[in-house]
């Protein structure tokens, strides 16, 4: 046989296999998305009826008998669906629904013996996008987000892969095979440590993945609305902000391509001046109603509830010892010196001296330590408790999450309530703040060092309180000697300073700094104040294993927003 002959058919077939194997791998080219619910979402009326001294609860199809120690009232739902616990007041039942976090619930009078209210749980669930791209050398590109907990990161893949019917994701520390179904038009991958399989089908041009869909076209500014949570309102030109100023700053978010894990997002940008929002804008399917995971920034608010109740006279000061409060009134016997002084303030300062720092690496006593450990020591104050001291109190600073939550432990020994109800009735119910959620680990302890979720108009209310010296509305909530102290710059940690679980920070700002405080969570989330300019910035983000947790306060704000303000 002529060797040319044969050399020119098998370069036919390779040359129509490498077009076959990009045909398949072009079908995969856009954008996926997929959903998996790792807990149903619960909304359901309650309704709460009395007969004599009986109470009973009607809700999600059951009808029980209701627990009555005097004003207090309590309930379970069967197969652990639940719990209530609340008190009747004034005519009206406030509580708690536990499931297992605490969501505060306002359940109204609706005609004699007989109370009517919502309980409305937060959505477990994961979302997952694959955003499929052709290479220039004909491979495929893929880009994983998760934008509730930013695992996308931890998927590890970059590229993805067709052969036949079968998928493969691909990177540094990924190989997941899955399928594609071409009649149905579906990518299913297992995703165990993500909660099972996820069933990918493809996305549209205005999906959540993109700030404002893929094509967002111009921003115009609008004035957000007054409601009825305390929130005035009014215009750019009326704050004394520059309308264009705002307008570019939303414009520069929208159009950013989001074409890696370390692109920052946003989720929520408000801004309020004078004590009345100015800007209010949401992304990726996000809106005011959301409720958004604080992280490390509800610390803050564990510093707001010690210094409320302070001003509501409870028997707490800054000087209060940790260890005689939470042993019950004395110092446990053969305490060494150095845990005796230890007071509440060397915990909002993060000085306690315990030998437990959240940064480093080889620090074994730390938050990951505490909750990986939490079947066989449930008890997180015990557990910060029993931690080895490494330094006097008051010496330095170090980052502990462990001390911030046995501060929450402290405020509870020392008034005898539970913390979280301190907060509704000292804090949230008198800044309007009615829909949140608080954690609790498994010893049913609510938890202080991240982990609730608000919204953003309430979560902008915190930096505004303390604008205000420890105001809202006219109301006291804290005292203005508390919130100075607070809001001071006490010790270096890190980059920045700390005050009493508040960080302190320096802007430029035309030819001079202002100094801001903030409050601050992993992944994004912050309330910036800025006391110079009378100015509240409030954002939340999903960068928790990704660049861009500090994005808006160090880049958002000194470079577009800051200019804006006059």
């Amino acid at each position: 046989m002529n060797r040319r002959l044969l050399v020119l058919p098998l370069a036919i077939f390779f040359a129509l296999s490498a077009a076959a194997a990009s045909t398949d791998g072009d079908v995969l080219v856009g954008l996926w998305k997929a959903k998996h619910w790792l807990r149903p979402h619960v909304r359901s009326t309650l309704i709460i009826v009395r007969k004599g001294d009986a109470y009973t609860a009607d809700m999600a199809g059951s009808v029980v008998a209701m627990t009555v120690k005097g004003r207090e009232l309590s309930f379970r739902l069967p197969n652990g669906r639940g719990s209530f616990r609340g008190k009747l007041e004034a005519g009206e039942i406030t509580g708690f629904w536990y499931e297992p976090n605490e969501i505060p619930l306002r359940i109204h009078k609706a005609g004699t013996n007989r109370w009517v209210g919502t309980v409305d749980t937060v959505e477990h669930m994961l979302t997952f996008y694959l955003l499929v791209q052709k290479r220039p050398d004909g491979s495929l590109g893929v880009l994983v987000d998760n934008p509730e907990l930013d695992w996308g990161v931890h998927v590890g893949a970059d590229t993805i892969v067709r052969e036949g019917t079968v998928v493969k994701l691909i990177g540094k520390s990924a190989a997941i095979t899955g399928t594609y179904d071409p009649k149905k038009d579906v990518i299913t991958l297992p995703l165990a440590d993500w909660g099972g399989t996820y069933d990918f089908k493809r996305d549209t041009d205005d999906s959540d993945f993109y700030e404002r869909g893929k094509n967002p076209g111009r921003y115009v500014y609008h004035q957000p609305p007054a409601l009825s949570d305390g929130w005035p309102t009014q215009s750019p030109e009326a704050a004394a902000i520059d309308r264009g100023g705002l307008e570019a700053t939303i414009q520069m978010l929208i159009d950013r391509p989001i074409d890696s894990n370390d692109t920052p997002i946003v989720d929520a940008l408000l801004v309020a001046r004078g004590g009345k929002l100015v800007l209010e804008e949401y992304f990726r399917g996000q809106d005011r109603k959301t409720l958004h995971a604080l992280r490390s920034a509800q610390k803050s608010m564990v510093s707001v509830l010690a210094g409320a109740v302070m001003s509501q006279g409870g028997p707490l000061t800054v000087s209060s010892r940790v260890y005689k409060i939470m042993n019950g009134g004395t110092f446990p016997p053969d305490l060494e010196p150095r845990k005796r002084a230890m007071t509440l303030e060397h915990l909002l300062t993060m000085t306690s001296g315990l030998q437990c720092d959240d940064w480093d690496d080889n620090e074994k006593h730390n938050e990951d330590e505490m909750w990986d450990n939490e079947e066989s020591e449930p008890d997180f104050y015990r557990y910060a408790l029993n931690l080895p001291m490494a330094r006097n109190p008051g010496e330095r600073a170090f980052y502990c999450s462990a001390g911030a939550n046995l501060a929450l432990g402290v405020i509870g020994r020392a008034t005898g309530e539970s913390p979280v109800e301190l907060f509704d009735r000292l804090v949230a119910r008198p800044m309007k703040i009615d829909h949140y959620l608080w954690p609790l680990n498994r010893a049913g302890q609510p938890y202080g060092a991240g982990g609730a979720s608000f919204n953003a108009r309430d979560f902008l209310k915190l930096g505004q309180l303390m604008l205000n010296g420890g105001t809202w509305n006219g109301r006291r909530i804290l005292s203005r000697d508390y919130v100075n102290r607070s809001t001071s710059p006490l010790y270096p940690l890190g980059r920045f300073q700390f005050g009493y679980l508040w960080w302190i920070h320096d802007y430029p700002y035309k030819d001079r700094t202002v100094r801001a405080f903030w409050a601050g969570g992993n992944g994004g989330q912050a309330v910036v104040v800025v006391p110079e300019l009378d100015l509240v910035i409030a954002t939340f983000g999903p960068n928790y294993f990704s660049a861009g947790g500090y994005y808006v306060q160090l880049d958002v704000i000194p470079k577009y927003i800051l200019p804006a303000v006059h």
